[in-house]
């Protein structure tokens, strides 16, 4: 995958939120962020982001998605190379969850967007403008696409 700029690590609330008809300004930013990552081939994604998302998009959000889109939009995101758990993750994992006080699940997110070497997580719910060594994190709703600079 060529970068155009910083990679960018999405978590499921952004996956979901792109999906959620109940907040359309919501979903429209969500949806903003993924063209602009999708055009500029930068948007990083695991394997959790995608198994959390399936059972929350088919089960949580309301109406729910009917479990053949959820697959489409799993198999359309696999396209982006998911990172996939491994030791040293969960290792760096554990290493947030003590200096940081993170739910585990969230230190595993934040882990795999270090080993991608991503510069931003884009997140709907750990605190936006938060620095987790090199990674940045930011909100769909409140952050522009602009800070990823101009296309090529």
């Amino acid at each position: 995958m060529s970068d155009s700029g910083p990679c960018v690590f999405v978590d499921t609330t952004v996956l979901l939120y792109s999906e959620d008809q109940a907040d359309p300004s919501r979903q429209r930013r969500a949806l903003a962020w993924l063209r602009e990552l999708w055009q500029r081939r930068t948007g990083r994604i695991s394997t959790q982001v995608l198994d959390d998302f399936y059972l929350l998009a088919t089960q949580r959000i309301q109406p729910p998605m009917p479990a053949g889109d959820a697959r489409a939009e799993v198999r359309r995101y696999q396209l982006w190379q998911p990172w996939q758990t491994d030791r040293a993750t969960v290792e760096s994992a554990w290493a947030l969850e003590s200096r940081h006080g993170l739910h585990y699940r969230d230190c595993l997110i934040v882990a795999a967007a270090q080993h991608l070497g991503c510069r931003y997580l884009l997140s709907g719910e750990l605190p936006e403008g938060q620095h987790y060594g090199a990674v940045q994190t930011i909100h769909p709703t409140t952050a522009s696409v602009s800070l990823l600079g101009p296309l090529p």
